[in-house]
Order: C-alpha cells, then structure tokens, then sequence
C-alpha cells in the first residue's frame, strides 16, 4: 500500500521549534522530490519548501527562509522538515508531497500524507 505519513506537529510557543517527518511506505521515496505544504482553515494552501530526490537542492517560501530546512534520509525512507524559530502564522496542516523536480522546482504532485496540525502560540 502506497502510503505517506507525516508525524511531529505539535503545539509550541513563539520561538520554539519543531520537526516534522514524511515516512513513505509501498514505494521508494527516494525516486521523488518532495514538496511540503501547510494550510491554515480559511486560507489557501501555500508551497512551503520542496527538496530534490537527492537532497542535494532545496527551495523555500520566502517568509520560511532561514528558519525551516528541509532533508532527507533515503536510507529511511523518510523526509524532514525542521522548523525553527516559529511564529503564530506558521499555525497550519502540514502535508508532504511527491514530486518531480524542474527548472521551477517542485511539481506534478502524485502521492499526498494526511498532514500534520503545527500550532504556534504568542
């Protein structure tokens, strides 16, 4: 069974930090780039980083750059997202996604998690 699992949200206060996994099971993970997205109810859902199939390029939302870092350990099949610094608008679901990488990054997303609830508290 394809499967994508993320796991780490949580509950922090302004500042704090967390780290978000996507488990894949069913499928090699390491054949695809991965996307993470978060979404808050009431609001679109935003891009947030995506990571090439080898770790080695990363790209990030703007207001995400140099507090959220996006890895990988193939080995696991497993992609991370540590999140840094946190603020109260970083509150959302997370989700992974799968991906194939191009000149713009992430793209053509096949396999989604459920997601994951971030709260981030003042």
């Amino acid at each position: 069974q394809i499967q994508l699992v993320e796991s780490g949200g949580g509950v922090v206060q302004s500042g704090g930090s967390l780290r978000l996994s996507c488990a894949a099971s069913g499928f090699i993970l390491a054949d695809y780039a991965v996307g993470w997205f978060r979404q808050d109810p009431g609001k679109e859902r935003e891009a947030v980083s995506c990571i090439t199939s080898s770790g080695g390029r990363t790209n990030y939302l703007d207001s995400v750059k140099g507090r959220f870092t996006a890895s990988r350990d193939n080995a696991k099949n497993t992609v991370y997202l540590q999140l840094s610094s946190l603020k109260p608008e970083d509150t959302a679901i997370y989700y992974c996604a799968t991906a194939l990488y191009n000149w713009f990054g992430c793209t053509e997303y096949q396999y989604w998690g459920q997601g994951t609830q971030v709260t981030v508290s003042p």
